[in-house]
């Protein structure tokens, strides 16, 4: 293959200068639009996947496939920031809308089980691209020292050296060598669609209906442990897994002292990654505020910065400060979305309990709600504020067998 040709989903040699050509399933649809008739079941589908497939750039052994989820933010972000910072009520409709469209979207993909690069896609541009802006409309003014701009980005580098190693193993549970395993299960950073059940091809797993991350079609049976240890055995990993294990709906794996699935970090947080992903948080929280802080003592000189984020008089007096008005609001709200993921993860750890935990606990009617529904205590698992971070700090310092949360 040269490096504009490939193989396209159907087996045959294709060639990027060819992308608009026989496209049966676009064809159809602009001829019954144009006649008005309705489309066929299935057809948006197909023209989606035909344009996926053929949506590729040039590479050394053929053209390579781009994930269609990592387009919208690349593009989108950008322009809608621009459009905001041209006048005040603008800036507010668009401002206004995005979480909810980023909502909406989640949980389209969460209902529908699907693996995305969006958010994950979404929160690296939106950081290089808040960094270019601060760089480019915000140091050139003069009121930023050189100092200030080089602990912004070793904040940034730390936040994403603490984000590459929270995506790196979660603590998947291995899978039987005998068990034949489609190929994704061993790259869980892929995109998988479909339910769980039809990932593995096990047939027991039929009668089997996963819930907020839980395979239901296990049976707890007592492992070969000292009495009072106990596991669960699932049944599309076909795998004995550790107390407080669970399996991921949206990855097709178990895995140890699972927290839940995060969309953007497009994986699981469990035993191995879990202090990684605090880490990342910790590091963008403040990485974010230190920026936020440094844009707005620029633009909105002589006051402190919870004022001038609600009223800054010149922020639209010119178009670079308004731009920049425009990242401040927008990283504002990207940070109190953080923040408040971030506070429900301490207080989590603060009670030894996992989100999965406490969504199984809600559930079942099992847990009892503290500091206003903030954090549910299952009870099983808190020894004390003290033990429970000691606990958190250790976890992944041990060998998985061994570990204490394995008794019940």
């Amino acid at each position: 293959l040269c490096c504009c040709e490939y193989v396209d989903r159907r087996g045959r040699r294709n060639h990027l200068a060819a992308c608009c050509c026989d496209c049966e399933e676009l064809d159809d649809g602009c001829d019954r639009w144009l006649t008005c008739k309705s489309l066929p079941p299935g057809a948006l589908e197909r023209i989606a996947d035909t344009i996926a497939d053929r949506l590729r750039v040039p590479w050394f052994s053929g053209a390579v496939r781009i994930n269609v989820s990592l387009v919208p933010p690349l593009v989108l972000l950008p322009v809608l920031l621009h459009v905001a910072a041209l006048h005040f009520l603008l800036g507010l409709i668009v401002l206004t809308s995005l979480p909810v469209v980023v909502l909406w979207y989640y949980y389209l993909t969460h209902r529908r089980k699907e693996r995305t690069l969006f958010f994950l896609s979404l929160g690296l541009f939106s950081l290089g691209y808040m960094y270019y802006v601060f760089l480019r409309e915000v140091v050139p003014r003069g009121h930023v020292e050189f100092s200030q701009v080089v602990a912004l980005t070793c904040g940034l580098i730390l936040m994403l050296a603490a984000l590459s190693r929270a995506k790196r193993d979660p603590g998947y549970l291995p899978i039987p060598a005998g068990d034949e395993k489609p190929s994704h299960q061993g790259l869980p950073n892929k995109s998988v669609r479909g339910s769980s059940s039809g990932l593995h091809g096990i047939s027991s797993a039929a009668g089997s209906r996963a819930v907020n991350g839980e395979a239901k079609g296990y049976c707890r049976i007592p492992a070969e442990q000292p009495e009072g240890v106990k596991k669960d055995w699932c049944t599309k990993c076909q795998v004995v897994r550790p107390a407080r294990a669970g399996h991921c709906r949206l990855c097709g794996r178990c895995v140890r002292r699972l927290d839940h699935h995060c969309v953007w970090i497009n994986s699981c947080v469990g035993e191995q990654n879990h202090q990684a992903f605090i880490l990342a948080l910790s590091f963008f929280m403040l990485t974010s505020v230190y920026g936020i802080t440094l844009t707005l003592h620029t633009i909105c000189r002589g006051r402190t910065p919870f004022v001038a984020l609600l009223y800054c008089p010149g922020a639209y007096s010119d178009y670079s400060s308004a731009l920049s008005f425009t990242c401040v609001w927008y990283c504002a709200i990207v940070t109190a979305g953080m923040g408040y993921i971030l506070l429900i993860q301490l207080l989590n750890i603060s009670y030894n309990v996992t989100e999965r935990e406490a969504r199984l606990a809600l559930r079942d009617n099992t847990g009892r709600r503290l500091l206003g529904g903030l954090v549910i205590d299952t009870g099983h698992y808190n020894r004390g504020l003290l033990c429970n971070w000691g606990h958190f700090l250790s976890l992944g310092s041990s060998p998985p067998q061994r570990s204490a949360e394995d008794i019940v």
